[in-house]
């Protein structure tokens, strides 16, 4: 089978325009909730599951980049002595810091990537030719993408849904129709929420399930309802902030997702520059449990009362 990247045929357009959901000063996508009211942050839901990673694979990478990048760039290192830890202007200098050596070290640079390649997926994805400067490493890796999931039909890309029973909202990469063997070998079929890993999947597998499970569970949000005005306008963005909505104007963001498998979700795992892509299924009835887990922590995080001063003295 010969493949042409660059007559790609029209196949999937946006259920919703997902243009910039605004945003407040935490990142967070301000969201006017179904009963109506002012627009009210959600967490993102990478952050709201994040809570279930263990960590300390990616703390122990991003210490050593710092050191490479410090070892790379002795000037950072040179402005970090001036700086004391303890003072708080000063700590936001040394993350500032923190930030530019692992820039130094190219940490950045993996994410960067994946980014790209995310964005070449949605070419092919929306139909639309590649770009002509793309590289032959990128053709490779948008060759094997086509291929590996040449058995997706995409009904939607990048949509935006909220999950109002955990306050969360993002934006799954595609929703797919899928017709043959399931996770048992045993025939499946319907639509399954699809997302795309660039980078290593070896760990974080929970926090997929988790993520995917979330965005099986929304609802699609069309925030274009509510014209935001430019963040760069603080004053009318504030006052944007501030404004009440009906339950009736805000019923019209609102919109159910089709038909959804609830069980079971695809993996697109698309490492960069190997010219090789694979798929894989993602339990959503582990990763909703976990996303319930999740609730639970966050919530439990504003547990007061479980240290209290000692007191040598009875009142």
């Amino acid at each position: 089978m010969t493949l042409n990247l660059m007559e790609i045929p029209q196949q999937a357009k946006p259920l919703h325009p997902n243009l910039s959901v605004p945003r407040d000063g935490w990142g967070r996508p301000l969201v006017v909730p179904r009963g109506g009211g002012k627009p009210k942050g959600h967490t993102r839901t990478t952050t709201f599951i994040d809570c279930i990673e263990d960590k300390s694979n990616i703390v122990d990478w991003k210490t050593r980049n710092v050191l490479i990048g410090a070892a790379r760039r002795p000037d950072l290192a040179d402005k970090a002595r001036e700086l004391d830890p303890e003072d708080a202007a000063d700590k936001k200098r040394l993350n500032a810091l923190v930030e530019q050596a692992e820039d130094a070290a190219g940490a950045n640079e993996k994410s960067r990537k994946g980014t790209y390649l995310h964005d070449l997926s949605e070419y092919v994805d929306r139909g639309e030719p590649l770009p002509k400067t793309i590289s032959g490493a990128d053709l490779d890796d948008m060759a094997a993408y086509m291929m590996a999931t040449s058995v997706l039909k995409v009904i939607a890309v990048e949509q935006f849904v909220i999950v109002p029973e955990l306050s969360v909202g993002g934006t799954f990469d595609r929703l797919c129709e899928y017709e043959g063997p399931g996770p048992d070998g045993k025939p499946i079929a319907g639509n399954f929420i699809t997302d795309t890993k660039t980078g290593s999947i070896e760990y974080g597998r929970l926090k997929m399930a988790a993520q995917l499970a979330t965005y099986s569970r929304g609802e699609l949000y069309d925030h274009t309802k509510f014209p935001a005005p430019d963040k760069d306008d603080k004053k009318a963005f504030a006052a944007w902030k501030k404004q009440e909505f009906t339950a009736e104007q805000a019923a019209q963001a609102y919109s159910p997702l089709p038909p959804v498998n609830p069980d079971w979700g695809i993996i697109v795992h698309l490492p960069q520059g190997r010219g090789v892509c694979n798929l894989y299924w993602a339990d959503l009835r582990i990763g909703w449990s976990l996303a319930q887990l999740a609730l639970t922590i966050r919530q439990a995080r504003s547990t007061k009362g479980a240290v209290l001063p000692f007191v040598t003295q009875a009142t």
